[in-house]
């Protein structure tokens, strides 16, 4: 049986890949095949070398057999579905029962409707192909009548948090179980440290566009950034540490983060991360102080490596993540939509700050057992297969 990865946007996006590498670990019993839409960025950053690679979609050509018989299915048979067939052929042509499919990403049905995702769902419930979602996060309000027909057809859903997990459940799907998000297993790698870098005293500092597109109140994210970092340089010995974890053309986190470190270069307090591959970011954010962070693979590489993280969010996932390993969300996430001042990220800040040692007691006695739970999954899978 072969384990096909699907929907991975590319590994620009780090989070996704920590998903991929840690996937993969987990289930190493099998060959795993990852479709993707930027390969390129995959075998950037070494992916090819641990799992086959295939671009999820192909050119549709309009002077072809195929494109003919899609268009008489569309247009007179009504299939809506006719040309995205031929688009998405490579993934389709692969679906068969000696496969097994897991739906990737984590939050695919955060942003609006999945369509794609849908029929490939719909064309596994006809083959009788096995189907899992997996590590997901899904707004409560959004599961509306068509998402909760098509997360019904799965054979299993793994919520990587408990509000996703209570909203499905409530909703009358059971076969969900609640499993932390695989990348909480994601290896470090170390690399040297940049002289500016002081191990075990830099506050690592993430932003992104996806949450500056998410405030309320224009610049006020950014303003919340200059100030925090304003009071750590005054008021500490830290150093600083800028870590981009998406660095897609359209959703780049380095762009932000340039002009934080344009702000602030001159202290000689500030280094800025260039981009690296999951585990090697990881590498970073593990040899934090502190970690502020908009992305969630970002905070997760925080928590797994026990570093005390404050999460800028805008999300059911960055709540229910929290929520989790706290018992509480209030002192961990910041929702940027609640953005009004330019000091409340320093106040949620000097939160962590007092309550470090706690934190990191906590974390000791908690997170083995919390990443344990992956552990189950064998287990789990053998039940389901």
């Amino acid at each position: 049986m072969n384990l096909l990865l699907y929907p991975h946007g590319g590994s620009g996006n780090h989070g996704c890949e920590a998903i991929v590498r840690s996937t993969i670990q987990l289930f190493s019993q099998y060959k795993t095949i990852l479709f993707s839409i930027r390969p390129e960025q995959d075998y950037k950053v070494g992916l090819g070398k641990i799992c086959l690679i295939e671009k999820e979609s192909s050119p549709i050509r309009k002077i072809s057999f195929s494109y003919l018989k899609a268009f008489l299915c569309y247009y007179v048979l009504h299939d809506k579905d006719a040309f995205e067939k031929i688009h998405f052929k490579p993934i389709i042509s692969s679906i068969t029962k000696d496969n097994l499919l897991l739906s990737i990403g984590g939050d695919n049905y955060c942003y609006g409707i999945p369509s794609y995702i849908y029929l490939i769902n719909k064309i596994c419930k006809r083959k009788q192909c096995k189907t899992i979602l997996w590590g997901c996060s899904i707004e409560p309000e959004s599961i509306k009548e068509d998402m909760l027909d098509d997360l019904k057809s799965y054979t299993h859903i793994f919520a990587r948090e408990s509000i996703t997990y209570q909203a499905l459940y409530e909703k009358g799907i059971r076969q969900v179980s609640l499993i932390p998000d695989p990348a909480f297993t994601l290896s470090c790698k170390n690399l040297p440290l940049p002289q500016e870098f002081t191990e075990f005293n830099t506050v690592g500092i993430n932003l992104s566009p996806l949450i500056m597109n998410n405030e309320k109140i224009n610049g006020i994210t950014l303003k919340n950034y200059i100030a925090l970092i304003r009071y750590i340089l005054e008021h500490t010995d830290m150093q600083i540490a800028l870590i981009p974890h998406v660095v897609w053309e359209q959703n780049d986190d380095r762009k932000p983060l340039a002009s934080l470190y344009q702000e602030f270069k001159d202290t000689g307090r500030v280094v800025f991360i260039a981009d690296h591959n999951a585990e090697e970011l990881k590498g970073f954010i593990a040899r934090c102080r502190f970690l502020v962070a908009a992305r969630t693979h970002a905070s997760i590489a925080g928590y797994s490596t026990q570093v005390p993280t404050l999460v800028i969010g805008y999300s059911v996932k960055a709540r229910g993540i929290a929520r989790d390993l706290f018992g509480n969300e209030e002192h961990y996430v910041l929702p940027v939509q609640s953005l009004q001042k330019e000091d409340e990220l320093v106040k949620k800040f000097q939160w962590l700050q007092v309550h470090e040692k706690e934190i990191r007691q906590h974390y000791q006695a908690f997170m083995p057992q919390y990443i344990g739970k992956l552990n189950e999954l064998k287990t789990k899978l053998n039940e389901l297969l």
